[in-house]
């Protein structure tokens, strides 16, 4: 078997940690603009130094700029692409559309790898960022064996796959529930992980978000018939230890070594009531949940020190091929290639040997011996006129003088080209309105909204009646062959319109002739972004001065709804309680009684909303974004008509709400 090993560096000693075990490239964050802020991360001096000390051992190294950037932020990421660059950085993982175009605009010898965080989990999905120029996609971890072989056999982009690691209950760049709870974003890497907490759809007692830890270490056989390219350790939180531990056990799984041991090794150093496969193995169920107990955290202890010591020498994981060249009354030369580099040294004039002249023996021993290194010794040349005397001291120096020069950091040469000037937007007139709604007999026949929108599987009359246009779920795991085949039905019975919440969906909707209108789930969070779509409704993470500030035709924000803080594949009121007893009206509740309405649908994926809607009836003057956008989900046919006749007046709320975070921003 034949993968890229793709280890976590959450600090220096994690680097090492990954690439002396043996990790073909390894993955890393500067202080800012990356998804684990609360990393250790590396900054201007240390991303050099890294790029150096990987470059060094023949290891790749990708910088994740994996968040969501304001406009405010991509003048600092220019800079940071810039100087990565420099350094020899091999690749960007970028989750923002937004910054993806303007690196591939001003930096076009950039390599870009689409983040987990773009949430694809489709063929069409994994087309759109081939069509952006994106050179590998990171998929979404709820995919199964079948689904992941169906992406590589229509697209021509290499695939990339979590194989260990910690796993979200929400699909990756579709979690919002630490933001909108607390302010800190996991879109912009200061997820406070409140899925954690004791959330119940029962007695209360249980932890209904919290999954068990991801390990596929056990399936690489399974792994290489879908023709991923690259396993991906997650864990720039977790100490050294845990990387080597992980490292070491997929090099071993590679050569067929991987046994029983080596797993509780892994669930020692770190896990949460054992590990699972059941998303690759397309078995969903209850037993994919799990929690860190006491003795996972007392399991730790006994296991580190030795793991400690399999990173704490250097170990030789480069060939050198050297060729000596040691003749009479000229002086010594010696060829080295390793690294694809080439470099030669040359020595003093070698002397008339008084007792013992240099044999060809000797020469290859002293050239081979090259101690706490990177390098083990490949192919050695040796060329000698006889009766000559080299001592070891010089022939020592010589193939040091040569590693050094193969080893030295190295300035590249970066194309960039300017990056447009991004102005705030001017204003415009009053917003008009639009909306979506869960249930189609819930819209009034006398509404306000330029566009109405309903869901997919909705009866086929209610799309010619009310004139509506399809939402497209934002699930698309397995589904794209039946969502084509119910869009082209709806296409021919005259609907024209698609919002779409997922990169796939967007680019199946152009494909079939729709008209179509970008959704919340892309993320949208700055003008470049924004002009990408069509009329896209912003990401409700941005605040309401950054939402009125993007510049791009035809934006909007949501004004009310109950925000929808995850997309889950596993449903957690199904594993709870059972769909029988949730009846469709299944909840959440959070240790404070709080409680989250669960909303699931014919397609493979369950919404967990928000305990109150977002409520902005009273501050319209506020909002200076083309149009404003309705989120119906629970609201009977009364509850919408309460909720129009407050917007047109520009009343109070009389019932509880939030204002999301549009006043209070994220971190």
């Amino acid at each position: 078997m034949k993968f890229e090993i793709l280890a976590p560096a959450g600090t220096w000693e994690s680097l090492v940690a990954g690439v002396r075990c043996g990790a073909d490239a390894v993955y890393l964050g500067c202080k800012a603009l990356n998804a684990r802020r609360s990393a250790g991360n590396f900054n201007d001096d240390e991303l050099k130094n890294a790029a150096a000390y990987c470059r060094a051992r023949g290891v790749k190294l990708y910088l994740t700029l994996n968040t969501l950037c304001g406009d405010g932020e991509l003048t600092e990421a220019y800079g940071i692409v810039e100087n990565a660059l420099s350094y020899g950085v091999d690749a960007f993982i970028v989750q923002d559309f937004g910054l993806a175009e303007m690196i591939r605009n001003c930096f076009p010898q950039a390599r870009l790898h689409a983040s987990t965080q773009m949430s694809v989990m489709s063929p069409q999905g994994v087309k759109a960022l081939e069509d952006m120029g994106f050179s590998r996609a990171v998929l979404a971890r709820e995919l199964s064996a079948a689904e992941i072989a169906e992406i590589r056999e229509n697209c021509g982009i290499e695939l990339e796959m979590f194989v260990h690691g910690a796993h979200c209950m929400s699909v990756s760049g579709q979690c919002y529930m630490s933001s909108v709870i607390g302010a800190r974003s996991g879109n912009r890497g200061l997820c406070a992980q409140p899925c954690r907490l004791p959330f119940s759809a029962g007695d209360g007692h249980g932890y209904a978000l919290s999954l068990k830890d991801l390990s596929l270490i056990g399936k690489l056989a399974e792994i290489e018939k879908t023709g991923v390219v690259s396993l991906k350790i997650e864990g720039r939180m977790k100490r050294p230890e845990y990387v080597a531990a992980a490292v070491t056990a997929l090099k071993k799984a590679v050569k067929g070594e991987y046994r029983a041991d080596d797993e509780e090794t892994l669930k020692s150093v770190f896990s949460r009531s054992g590990f699972t496969s059941g998303y690759f193995d397309g078995r969903l169920g209850k037993n994919m949940f799990g929690v860190r107990r006491k003795e996972d955290v007392t399991a730790a202890a006994p296991v580190l020190k030795n793991l400690s010591r399999l990173y704490e020498k250097e170990n030789p994981l480069v060939p050198i091929d050297m060729e000596f060249e040691c003749g009479r009354g000229k002086p010594m030369l010696l060829k080295a290639r390793a690294l694809g580099k080439s470099v030669e040294v040359t020595g003093s004039v070698p002397e008339p040997a008084r007792t013992k002249a240099l044999t060809q023996t000797e020469a290859e021993e002293r050239l081979s011996k090259l101690g706490a290194t990177q390098f083990y010794p490949g192919k050695i040349k040796v060329e000698i006129d006889g009766g000559l005397n080299v001592s070891a001291s010089a022939l020592n120096a010589l193939r040091r003088e040569a590693v050094e020069k193969l080893t030295a950091a190295e300035k590249f040469s970066v194309n960039a080209l300017p990056m447009p000037c991004i102005l705030p937007r001017a204003v415009g007139a009053e917003p008009y309105f639009t909306a979506r709604f869960s249930d189609a007999r819930r819209i009034p026949a006398h509404h306000p909204f330029a566009r109405v929108f309903i869901p997919i599987w909705s009866d086929d009359g209610a799309f010619g009646d009310l004139h509506a246009g399809v939402e497209i779920p934002r699930g698309l795991f397995g589904k794209e062959k039946e969502i084509t085949e119910r869009l082209i039905e709806l296409k021919k019975s005259g609907v024209n319109k698609a919002l779409c919440g997922n990169i796939g969906s967007y680019r199946l909707a152009k494909a079939l002739g729709f008209e179509a209108f970008g959704d919340f789930g892309l993320n949208v969070f700055n003008s470049i972004a924004a002009r990408k779509f069509n009329s896209p409704i912003l990401s409700f993470e941005l605040s309401l001065g950054q939402a009125n500030a993007v510049n791009a035709e035809d934006t909007g924000i949501i004004g009310y709804g109950r925000l929808p803080l995850m997309l889950a594949r596993n449903c957690p009121v199904k594993n709870d309680i059972g769909c029988v007893k949730c009846g469709r009206k299944g909840a959440l509740t959070d240790r404070t009684g709080a409680r989250f309405p669960v909303v699931c649908s014919p397609y493979p994926c369950a919404e967990v909303l928000n305990s109150v809607p977002l409520y902005m009836g009273d501050r319209l003057r506020d909002i200076k974004t083309d149009f404003i956008h309705f989120y119906f989900t629970d609201e009977s046919a009364e509850d919408v008509l309460r909720i129009i006749s407050l917007y047109k007046a520009g009343a109070k709320a009389d019932f509880p709400f939030t204002r999301g975070l549009y006043y209070r921003g994220v971190k």
